[in-house]
């Protein structure tokens, strides 16, 4: 099958010197760091400082590199920030874990992942002072990392999309309500995946793309359709249209940079939802004994200043990082800032033809003053 732009391709950093650093959490997964350097001085206000990527679910460090576009790697190494490092963790879809029936949440990937990841960074960068921009429920997790205590000495903070409160519409609670019983139990379906246009004739997951296409008609591409169907509620739900490239806006394209979703993970949301703030997936979970049941046990002992980013028209978590700045805010007065972003949604605020120019200036401007 045709690949317009080739699946995780290194195109669009092609003026940086490239490493891979594979590493292991607790639980026994092997996850990745990839490093981005591009030699040279840094930037006045860089100081060398170093700036970590985390994807969200379904995505993976490619929504970071896209050669279609001036691309959030880029526009760092091209303002000063020349060591940036992009993390594939396990809900990237680099690996096999979303559609294995493991039943991860995102207390594993609080409690495993990011200690694990940043101990691997600090082993090459060492005491300088990292910044993280974290999308979706790679933003969620994180904070729940960093809310409980599992990672520290972080100097900044940016959040896209939704962070401590998960808040969606409600046909999406209803989905989240019945969809990963219906799915699992009613179709034997243990995932959700873009490409199920693709699948033979009569099968499951050729009649359910059919099914979701046909609720869809704002555009042409399956892809759009089954990534709306999966997260938020909108025709798309995702992303506004006109933000993307004609080229990223391509089925092949679409499920390479958001790929297949193991359903348990929405459990967890739903629980999120449910509870109005980030908690605990099962108290009774003695792994997770070191992490608190409630995440914003101790929201005012955090110092890490975080910047809140979200679409006006984001239809995936709606108004989110606002509900999350404000009760924040109220904690910690002063300390953390909010961006509203106008024409944009859910992903396209990084995935946009546009984003450099309408929503990367303000990571880089919050990163600098931290």
């Amino acid at each position: 099958m045709e690949h317009r732009i080739p699946r995780f391709t290194l195109d669009g950093v092609r003026d940086a010197e490239v490493t891979v650093h594979p590493f292991s959490t607790e639980d026994e997964l092997g996850l990745q760091l990839t490093r981005f350097r591009r030699h040279g001085e840094p930037g006045p206000d860089a100081q060398d400082d170093v700036v970590l990527l985390v994807h969200g679910l379904t995505s993976s460090s490619d929504m970071f590199i896209m050669p279609e576009h001036t691309n959030l790697v880029g526009f760092l190494h091209d303002n000063g920030y020349g060591d940036v490092w992009a993390l594939d963790f396990r809900m990237s879809n680099r690996f096999p874990y979303n559609v294995e029936t493991r039943r991860h949440t995102l207390d594993d990937i609080a409690h495993y992942d990011f200690p694990a990841a940043l101990r691997e960074l600090r082993r090459h960068v060492g005491a300088r002072r990292i910044h993280v921009v974290a999308h979706c429920l790679g933003s969620v997790s994180f904070h729940m990392s960093l809310f409980s205590g599992a990672v520290d000495g972080i100097a900044s903070l940016v959040a896209n999309s939704v962070g401590l409160t998960p808040r969606v519409h409600p046909w999406a609670r209803v989905k989240l309500t019945f969809g990963p019983a219906l799915l699992e139990y009613g179709t034997g379906l243990p995932y959700l995946d873009p490409r199920f246009a693709d699948a033979p004739p009569l099968t499951r997951r050729k009649l359910l793309a059919q099914a979701v296409s046909l609720l869809h008609p704002e555009c042409r591409e399956p892809a759009c359709h089954m990534q709306s169907f999966m997260w938020g509620s909108g025709r798309p739900a995702m992303y506004r249209h006109r933000n993307l490239r004609p080229e990223t806006h391509v089925h092949e394209r679409l499920a390479d940079l958001n790929g297949a979703c193991d359903l348990h993970y929405y459990r967890h949301v739903r629980k999120m939802v449910a509870a109005g703030h980030a908690v605990k997936f099962d108290p009774a979970d003695r792994r997770h004994a070191a992490l608190p049941d409630d995440y914003l046990v101790n929201i005012a002992d955090v110092d890490t200043p975080i910047l809140y980013l979200t679409g006006d028209h984001n239809d995936v978590f709606t108004d989110s990082n606002i509900v999350c700045h404000r009760l924040l805010s109220k904690a910690a007065p002063g300390r953390h800032e909010l961006r509203i972003l106008p024409g944009y949604g859910h992903i396209d605020t990084l995935i946009g033809r546009n984003a450099h120019q309408d929503v990367f200036p303000h990571i880089l401007d919050f990163v600098k003053r931290h």
